[in-house]
């Protein structure tokens, strides 16, 4: 089953090549000239609601509002979110990426809650690009502990309360190509466990897994980055590729010395020049960690990557290990030419490594489709409706915006 997936991960890469000679950048990519509608505009003709006349502007911000109540797919039960995303230009909309800024509060019905924000600035011609991530969270959440082979009912529930302050500043050394610093703190409050197991017995991990103490990371980053997508909420053609090496010690506050490298790379490519949408995406990332001593909330484990959108089709946390490694693909269509439907299909693969020999042993698959609703056509933004499946387990997830 896992070659199986494979295939179905990397079968289209030749054709995609070759499909990169008719363009393969937002430059080259041909417009349809059908007018491009989306969920605002049928709200208006809805309830027959004309939109203003305003003057021109240099500057405008696109907003998109999406309150709604779902299953959780991660964690189980009921949630309730919303999700405000606001994309903007700083700049000349010819030479300046679109920023981006998203809220999205949540909560469910098991007790866990949270105050995620994340944005991704662009300053005049992307000569700075500034990424923040800020994250205040009630998270009770199982885990499945060290290694790939682990029962899917062999599992623990963990509860903590979390804040997250990622911050980065990245100048422009070429177009496309950026290097800087950032800092990172995770704060994991108040690890505590159900019954008389402890998260130390259960996992026969050291670090970070003492009852009812915190679990204190602090420290710098150095960042690289290569970004030649135009509009990172819905990527059009173009390339993704960043280096993140994260230094944590006691300098800075940190309980224990600790450092990481997360390598992310991300193609788009467009599959035909004009007409509807018709793009496949590939996404991997290599995540691990490069000393002892890292507290095991921060292990790399699937869906707490930066971005924490990896591992459709899996719980959250389902794998965890010293080191992780990920594939993903997902080609993307339109159904009307105007824009407002379209679908997807995709496939992932992850494993991560066991606790005794570090090898990657084990690989977990996973595949689904889902729905896209044009919710903003001027920043591109989507409603994101998602089923995957993998084995004992499958998932709806819904979002604003793509999953990567």
């Amino acid at each position: 089953m896992v070659k199986s997936l494979l295939v179905v991960l990397f079968c289209l890469l030749p054709m995609a090549m070759q499909a990169q000679s008719i363009t393969d950048t937002a430059a080259g990519f041909k417009k349809d000239t059908v007018p491009q509608k989306d969920v605002i505009d049928i709200f208006r003709s809805l309830f027959d609601i004309k939109p203003r006349q305003t003057a021109p502007q240099k500057k405008k911000v696109y907003f998109s509002f999406f309150p709604t109540s779902s299953s959780d797919g991660r964690s189980g039960g009921k949630a309730l979110f919303t999700s405000t995303t606001a994309g903007f230009y700083l700049g000349d909309q010819a030479t300046t990426n679109i920023s981006s800024f998203v809220f999205t509060p949540y909560f469910n019905f098991r007790g866990r809650y949270g105050l995620p924000i994340r944005s991704n600035i662009w300053l005049a011609n992307n000569e700075w690009n500034i990424q923040g991530d800020t994250r205040l969270m009630v998270y009770p959440q199982y885990t499945w502990g060290l290694g790939g082979n682990q029962a899917s009912t062999d599992k623990f529930l963990v509860n903590y309360n979390y804040l997250r302050f990622y911050q980065s500043v990245l100048k422009q050394i070429k177009p496309y190509f950026y290097a800087g610093l950032g800092y990172n703190l995770d704060y994991y409050i108040d690890i505590e466990s159900n019954g008389d197991q402890t998260l130390r017995k259960f996992t026969g991990y050291r670090y970070g897994t003492a009852a009812d103490q915190d679990a204190f990371s602090s420290g710098m980053t150095v960042n690289l980055l290569y970004d030649s997508r135009k509009n990172s909420i819905n990527p059009l053609p173009g390339a993704y590729t960043n280096i993140v090496y994260r230094v944590n010690t006691k300098i800075f506050g940190s309980h224990t010395n600790w450092q990481s490298l997360y390598i992310d790379m991300r193609k788009y490519l467009q599959l035909s020049s004009t007409g509807p949408k018709n793009v496949l995406a590939l996404w991997a990332f290599y995540w691990t960690t490069l000393t002892p001593r890292t507290p095991y909330l921060n292990l790399p484990s699937l869906g707490w990557e930066p971005y924490q959108r990896a591992g459709r089709g899996f719980p959250q946390s389902r794998y965890r290990g010293d080191r992780l490694v990920y594939f993903e693909t997902e080609y993307r269509r339109d159904i009307t030419r105007n824009g407002l439907l379209g679908f997807v299909l995709f496939a992932n693969v992850n494993a991560v490594t066991e606790p005794e020999d570090h090898s990657f042993m084990y690989w977990h698959p996973a595949g689904g489709t889902g729905l896209r609703f044009k919710f903003n056509k001027k920043s591109g933004t989507n409603i994101s409706l998602d089923y995957g499946v993998s084995r004992n387990f499958s998932s709806i997830n819904l979002n604003l915006g793509e999953t990567f």
